[in-house]
């Protein structure tokens, strides 16, 4: 559909956007932008799947509409891949490279250009990690409803915040652009907690898998640890569809399918070894989906063009009508939604540098249809990769089984150590099991990604251009990742100590004040009540409540968001067949409880059964 543009330019952020000036007839269509965190691609049942009904929603929808074959995100993790996606920049030109707020970005994000030419824009879920930095400009957080959080395990609350998000933008008389992000199959998965113990979890998936029927990824093996972790996991994968389905149930009661683009991928790979957290194939191939009515022809496989998150941004705004700033890394592929063949789309550039912790591992890689290469820096032989992935079930597997087992051992150095370059043909090796860098047979194969690396580093001012062109100099590369692990270090170090300086300041302040009723019953409403001050500077923050039983195990955490000063009261429901001699209830206000301002706790409060008499 064409939109008439006038040729009216308004700064935003010393950028000039062209902003869409409509006539009557012209109805511009919504955007709704799904992500599941964490997924892998062949996770999903029509981009082939081995575990049969993992994703019925989500397959509905590939029917309905295009899927992308080559579809890769930047990055293996999450913050720096969802900057990618919303800035249409590589992270070196984002500047977050890692997880921390970037202040002064210096360039528009899909937020602002998004409000700028008119549309409504919404966020459920990670909110923090979509930006350079937060608070941002988003119309709405979608993430509390009426005051209380969303839990992000639970599917009706992703329908409760799809529909309030609809029905805000209708109110605002504006189009919307929602980007709701599904916290599945994020660890903790269903049902385990991030120890690998069983527990108890409310937010039930439709169909749980068990351990035997589980299929194992090529770039991982078959031991009882990895399949109990990876039946979790696709259980995971279930609830996300189960999410998903209340994201779609919502925009059908809202009467505005008809009129909405949907857009489908996860940020990266599953949260195992070999996948989340690198630069592997299986690290960021997505399972990306376009539907919209009208234009996509259903069921439709696009197996022609490579697309990267760092060209959602440009599209969003082509499929919107307006004009991009300037400055892009990544470019539109609307002609290929419409069906059309584009120019230029046989490889994409992925880049990692730095993970949760501030550990700095930079890797490189470019993926054609075929092959990949990566240059990994920070592979001497003698750092060992630090990630997330280290904490799961299946490395602690490997780590035990290498004992006794050379393969497994090859695969655990390779994992930790690293090796400076690999080069894989991933038509055939998707897992990415034999490194064939240094075969004679395919060094054409293999010059010819490097020198396409090389003019992506290039084109896109790459600090590590300069590492790679001297990448057979190991004390310059060695130096280089001192330096930028340095600078990491610092920049925690310094966030430590505003922290601790804005932590003294509140330390003895009277934030807030918890009252509890007097007694308990099994089968009642037990409500909490909170009387809070927040000063200015504070804005707005959450209040983590937990209920725990006479030993001190939680029995339900509620967060609850406010600002300035008033009363909350958070109510939670004890089961009928509680046993429990008493409970008693934690509170305390900030984003984490590692930075909280203030912790508190009350009770215990004894627990009777209906008559009154004392359990």
């Amino acid at each position: 559909m064409k939109i008439k543009a006038a040729t009216l330019f308004t700064l935003l952020s010393g950028f000039a956007l062209l902003i869409p000036q409509l006539v009557a007839d012209d109805v511009r269509p919504n955007i709704l932008i799904i992500t599941v965190d964490d997924m892998s691609c062949d996770s999903v049942g029509a981009f082939g799947c081995k575990l049969a009904d993992t994703t019925p929603n989500i397959d509905r929808l590939a029917s309905e509409g295009m899927r992308y074959q080559f579809a890769h995100v930047q990055v293996g993790n999450c913050y720096p891949s969802r900057n990618v996606m919303f800035s249409g920049r590589y992270p070196h030109n984002t500047g977050v490279e890692g997880f921390y707020q970037v202040k002064n970005p210096g360039y528009p994000h899909l937020v602002d250009a998004m409000k700028q030419g008119g549309y409504f824009v919404g966020i459920r879920g990670k909110v923090s990690h979509s930006t350079p930095y937060q608070p941002y400009g988003w119309d709405a957080d979608l993430t509390v409803i009426d005051g209380v959080k969303q839990h992000v395990k639970n599917a009706e609350s992703y329908y409760l915040s799809t529909k309030r998000g609809i029905e805000m933008a209708k109110t605002a008389g504006k189009p919307f652009c929602l980007n709701i992000n599904i916290s599945d199959p994020h660890k903790p998965f269903y049902a385990l907690d991030n120890k690998g113990e069983v527990v108890n979890d409310n937010n039930q998936p439709s169909h749980i898998f068990e351990p035997e029927e589980v299929p194992i990824p090529g770039f991982l093996f078959d031991a009882p640890d990895v399949r109990l972790e990876l039946a979790h996991y696709y259980s995971s994968v279930r609830r996300a569809d189960d999410c998903f389905a209340a994201v779609r149930k919502a925009l059908t009661e809202s009467g505005q399918q008809g009129n909405t683009v949907i857009m489908f991928l996860s940020d990266h790979g599953m949260p195992l070894p070999f996948a989340k957290t690198g630069v592997w194939h299986h690290s960021t191939h997505t399972p990306w989906i376009v539907y919209w009515p009208g234009v996509t022809q259903p069921g439709t496989v696009d197996t022609a063009h490579m697309i990267s998150a760092v060209d959602l941004m440009p599209t969003v705004l082509e499929i919107a009508g307006i004009e991009p700033p300037g400055g892009f890394d990544g470019r539109s592929f609307l002609p290929t939604i419409r069906g059309q063949s584009q120019s230029g789309r046989t490889m994409v550039y992925k880049v990692y540098n730095e993970n949760s912790g501030g550990n700095r591992s930079p890797m490189r890689s470019v993926e054609s249809k075929k092959f990949g290469y990566l240059f990994n820096p920070w592979a001497d032989g003698t750092r060992i990769f630090k990630t997330a992935t280290t904490g799961t079930l299946s490395f602690r597997a490997m780590q035990r089984l290498a004992a006794t087992d050379q393969k497994i051992a090859a695969r655990l150095k390779l994992f930790q150590y690293g090796v400076p370059e690999e080069f894989y043909d991933y038509e055939n090796d998707p897992d990415a099991l034999h490194n064939l860098i240094d075969d004679p047979e395919y060094a054409d194969a293999c010059n010819e990604h490097r020198a396409a690396m090389r003019k992506f580093m290039q084109e896109s001012n790459d600090p590590v251009l300069a590492i790679f062109d001297n990448r057979t100099d190991a004390s310059l590369v060695s130096a280089y990742v001192d330096r930028v692990q340095a600078e990491a270090d610092a920049r925690r170090t310094n966030k430590r100590k505003n922290q601790q300086t804005r932590d003294q300041r509140y330390q003895n302040a009277k934030l807030f004040q918890l009252r509890l009723p007097g007694k308990a019953l099994p089968g009642s409403d037990f409500t909490v009540t909170i009387d809070y001050r927040l000063p200015a500077d504070l804005n707005e923050q959450d209040f983590h409540v937990t209920l725990k039983d006479a030993e001190g195990k939680r029995i339900e955490r509620k967060i609850v968001s406010a600002s300035g000063s008033g009363r909350l009261l958070v109510t939670f429901m004890l089961p009928r067949d509680f046993n429990s001699k008493s409970i008693s209830v934690s509170a305390f206000v900030g984003r984490e409880y590692n930075s909280n301002l203030l912790h508190r706790t009350e009770g215990p409060v004894v627990v009777s059964n209906e008559c009154g008499v004392k359990m």
